[in-house]
């Protein structure tokens, strides 16, 4: 049983093919693993932002006669007491993003505690040469800050934060010139292109591992290795500091899968010291 709430709650869903209004209710469980067991559906709902009858629906999709059966279960399987209650009138409506990316960060830190997963990422990334980085939207700036660090490190990275018809072309390219994996940033709203995307890539052979909001999302399906990282909801437009150091964090994982980064980083700056490059 030491396993997280949030992390028995992952395994619960696994296997089910859940319909997009699913995968937000089951998303948002995760997020509220040590409350979800005291909620009502109708609470359930209010907090996914959909119906009732979904949250029931969602229920019997997972094997349970309705919704009490899965909250029994859900309570069996959760801590005995309720998590205390963050008081969010306590904050003004900036802090409170901070306060929901402080509780994202944590959530990932606790994923972390199994680093398996990460480093077999970094294994995976370190023996494709090429490296092509995909990320559009949304998630390009994530997948341009992976790209840009990698770069010192890995012999050759490809930055893929354009769609369109050469998406599909480059990726060939890269698979032509000996690419065996694909890394892959994945943000809310998801765009079509990057599920069609990591589909014409899996094609082609790549294994793809992807950085997304949640383990739940589209491109799950066309994922050999996801990890997940929340984004924060709290502002008009998401924030995506967990995803960052998920990002950081990989780079970590596949710097020491290489066994020739710390000469390339040592190489590195000394051009840059010859160059000046710096304001120290």
């Amino acid at each position: 049983m030491g396993e997280n709430p949030a992390a028995r709650l992952q395994k619960l869903f696994e296997g089910h093919r859940l319909t997009p209004t699913q995968r937000r209710i089951a998303h948002c469980m995760v997020r509220g693993a040590a409350d979800v067991p005291f909620l009502s559906s109708v609470e359930l709902a209010e907090l996914a932002g959909v119906s009732q009858p979904s949250v029931t629906r969602f229920a019997v999709a997972l094997g349970f006669d309705g919704y009490p059966a899965l909250r029994r279960h859900l309570r069996e399987v959760a801590p005995a007491e309720r998590a205390g209650p963050v008081r969010q009138d306590a904050y003004n409506e900036y802090q409170q993003a901070v306060q929901g990316e402080i509780e994202n960060l944590r959530q990932l830190s606790t994923l972390l505690a199994d680093p398996a997963p990460v480093r077999e990422a970094g294994r995976l990334l370190a023996a494709s040469s090429p490296l092509p980085v995909l990320g559009l939207r949304a998630a390009s700036s994530q997948a341009r800050g992976f790209a840009y660090f990698a770069a010192k490190v890995h012999p050759d990275v490809r930055l893929l934060d354009e769609g369109g018809s050469m998406l599909a072309d480059r990726i060939d390219a890269a698979v032509g010139a000996g690419a065996s994996a694909l890394l892959c940033f994945a943000l809310p709203r998801h765009p079509r292109e990057v599920s069609e995307a990591l589909e014409y890539g899996r094609g082609a052979g790549l294994t793809v591992v992807t950085v997304a909001d949640s383990a739940f999302a589209p491109v799950a399906a066309y994922s050999d290795l996801l990890i997940p990282a929340p984004v924060g909801t709290g502002l008009a437009f998401d924030t995506a500091c967990a995803p960052m150091l998920l990002g950081r964090v990989l780079l970590e994982a596949m710097a020491d899968a290489l066994p020739d980064a710390q000469a390339r980083l040592e190489a590195f700056d000394a051009r840059a010291a010859a160059r000046g490059l710096f304001v120290e």
